[in-house]
């Protein structure tokens, strides 16, 4: 029998919803919420099942954009918390799970459409058991690493944001310390975010200017400002850096997958402005680093299909 499941990727402002039929999320189903107009999640899939004819669903599913332990997932920019009983409780679902957004995404790789990738960095494909690692760059950081075994896939929560900003040149070092003098520690996330966008443009004005990363962006594209060159520059030699640096933590032979707002925007400009170039330069590992494929994914459905992809393998237990 085709199972039925409710998939739910939570964001700080909008919440969608969808349903998913074995496995497969069905697109004509997906509803957005704003998370200011209702009190919870729980209102909004109440409110949701009930606009579809309260369906019964074997399974449900939910990525959230913050720290899940235990089950319980925390919005990092609302302050709601949300807990496998209670998504029981408002879908009626035997099997339930709550993951952190970056996991859902990872669930979702080995299943993207190939016309939702973008080759960067070219490299093998890797093996059915190969590692793989998606690095979300949006408003936030984080990094996760898909394990795929003989007995399943394997998508363990991170944190890879806040850890310390990696320092090789003196132009990092000030970035760094620019960053810290502001946020009081120059972590990953403060640099290669859409606001840490805003603070690398502002260290290299030297601090006189600050912009919306929209006109950063639109300014980079001219190529006109040397301010906005400078911020592509240390942007994406950084991006480039934390990356190879996360390959040779998690060895990903199976390719690197860049996701999210920042990674897409940035794209055109990723390897004009020193991103191959910083992921592969690893000293005695720089030869090394040419096992490691990166692409950027540009799937608005990613996070939704893996929460399906994750409960459907939860309902076959």
């Amino acid at each position: 029998m085709t199972t039925l499941s409710l998939v739910s990727d939570v964001g700080g402002t909008n919440t969608r919803v969808g349903l998913a039929e074995g496995g497969q999320v069905r697109t004509d189903t997906v509803s957005r919420f704003r998370n200011a107009d209702h009190d919870g999640l729980g209102a909004i899939y109440a409110a949701y099942l009930r606009n579809r004819g309260d369906p019964d669903c074997d399974g449900a599913c939910i990525a959230m954009a913050g720290p899940v332990l235990d089950g319980v997932g925390r919005l990092t920019n609302r302050g709601w918390t949300f807990d496998r009983d209670e998504l029981a409780a408002v879908t009626g679902a035997r099997r339930c799970a709550i993951l952190n957004d970056l996991q859902a995404q990872g669930h979702a790789v080995p299943y993207l459409p190939p016309d939702s990738l973008h080759d960067l960095v070219p490299g093998p494909d890797g093996g059915e058991y190969s590692a793989r690692l998606v690095i979300g760059v949006g408003t936030g950081f984080n990094a996760v690493p898909v394990f795929r075994t003989e007995t399943g896939q394997y998508v363990p929560s991170c944190e890879a944001g806040h850890a310390t900003f990696p320092v090789l040149s003196d132009d990092d070092l000030s970035l760094a310390r620019f960053v810290e003098r502001h946020h009081g520690f120059p972590g990953i996330e403060d640099v290669l975010s859409g606001r840490g966008l805003e603070r690398v443009y502002a260290w290299a004005s030297g601090g006189a200017t600050s912009l919306p990363s929209t006109e950063i962006m639109a300014a980079i594209a001219a190529g006109q400002d040397p301010v906005a060159r400078r911020t592509a520059d240390a942007f994406c030699g950084a991006l480039g850096r934390v990356a190879g640096d996360l390959c040779l933590v998690h060895l990903p032979f199976g390719g690197v997958y860049l996701i999210g707002g920042m990674a897409n925007a940035m794209r055109p400009h990723l390897v004009r402005h020193g991103f191959a170039e910083a992921f592969r330069t690893k000293g005695r590992f720089s030869d090394f680093m040419s096992r490691f494929a990166v692409r950027v994914v540009e799937d608005d459905y990613a996070a939704l299909a893996g929460c399906a992809h994750h409960v459907e393998g939860l309902l076959a237990l």
